[in-house]
């Protein structure tokens, strides 16, 4: 090995130790701030349950905050009060290692340490949750309903490492809604046990393709929407998902001396196989399957490498008939499924906006 490469290695290993640590830093200054969060909360929520506080009291307790701590950020009325509803949400299932309170007379206690307490959280869950910046909890808290939903999206931030705006996106197109909800054969047509599971929660039911948008709906085709995906494709690729990457447009494969394109082709790194988009305007028809089913056939046979799992196919349409789509499936073998999906102007006014805009995705996927 030459000097030089010598040089590159040990700056190689200098950097994977400094982003190691900063890492190591980041979520122990994290779990500090949400179990300080979580110990303030709960003095706050005891004080105004035991004091009958009105509406206007956090106002008085964030300014005199102020005049204490001169500079003091993120103390607001607004976000104490939502220490309390973090604190009021989470307070059957977590406990603080120490109060607030016992604090400031104890400086070896100053480690604001969850600790779980309710059955519905496992060790594992707690890792998680600690892993989780304050601002995604609240998002989380304040658009879910059951403790369900809420671990789900706990998990998969902490696992995937989504943005506050990522996170915003699942929440509204209602991503744990959506999981496992595609119609498809993936019982009969995968074998194995992980990957049809892997293969269930890759995709969903109907996808929110808000920066589309066609001014003339006449105008709207297959070609019009593939040209609207392919020119946003880090947004598309954001509404699929994290394990996705994206392999070609038209990809073509000859056959017989005849050319074949498939409309989109991605590549799963999960369940490590292709998948292969086909989109239509309309109302899904069985016919379609038939179409699917040779593509996949000749990816397995022509493009797929020995190591990977057989291809997947989706079809993306305007439309569909659950009925009609499950009796589609009775006797195809090659795993499909066939979801829906909304452009900018089928959207109700809430959901256009969704995904952020070009310069934060730029941010998030560089």
């Amino acid at each position: 090995m030459t000097i030089e490469n010598t040089h590159l290695q040990t700056i190689k290993q200098l950097k994977s130790a400094i982003l190691a640590s900063r890492y190591r830093v980041a979520v122990l200054a994290n779990k500090e701030m949400l179990g300080l969060y979580f110990s303030i909360g709960k003095l706050i929520s005891e004080k105004a349950n035991q004091e009958k506080w009105g509406s206007k009291v956090l106002e008085i307790v964030s300014n005199d905050l102020q005049n204490e701590l001169p500079g003091l950020r993120g103390f607001s009325a607004s976000n104490i009060k939502k220490m309390r509803v973090f604190y009021e949400t989470w307070a059957d299932n977590f406990t603080i290692g120490s109060l607030v309170t016992n604090q400031l007379e104890n400086i070896e206690n100053n480690i604001n340490q969850l600790v779980v307490i309710g059955s519905t959280v496992t060790n594992q869950l707690a890792i998680a949750f600690q892993k989780v910046g304050f601002s995604h909890h609240f998002e989380i808290l304040s658009k879910t309903k059951t403790i369900e939903e809420r671990v789900f999206y706990i998990q998969k931030t902490a696992s995937e490492f989504w943005s506050v705006t990522t996170l915003r996106y699942h929440l509204k197109s209602n991503l744990f809604q959506q999981l496992g909800s595609l119609p498809n054969n993936f019982a009969k047509a995968i074998t194995q046990d992980d990957l049809r599971a892997k293969a269930l929660v890759a995709f969903k039911d109907e996808y929110l393709l808000d920066f589309v948008n066609i001014e003339d709906p006449e105008e709207e085709n297959e070609r019009v929407i593939e040209n609207e995906i392919v020119r946003n494709i880090k947004k598309f690729l954001l509404s699929l998902g994290t394990d996705f990457a994206f392999i070609a447009n038209q990809y073509r494969f000859i056959l017989d001396d005849t050319e074949y394109f498939v409309d989109l082709l991605f590549y799963n790194r999960k369940m490590q196989c292709l998948v292969a988009f086909d989109l239509k305007k309309g109302k899904f028809i069985p016919e379609y399957l038939g179409k699917m089913n040779f593509y996949l056939s000749a990816l397995d046979e022509m493009v797929k490498l020995p190591h990977e799992n057989p291809s997947v196919g989706i079809i993306l349409c305007k439309e569909k008939n659950n009925k009609v789509v499950e009796f589609s499936f009775r006797d195809v073998n090659k795993a499909m499924g066939v979801a829906t999906y909304k452009t900018e102007n089928d959207l109700p006014n809430e959901y256009k906006g969704l995904l952020p805009d070009a310069e934060t995705l730029k941010k998030l996927m560089d």
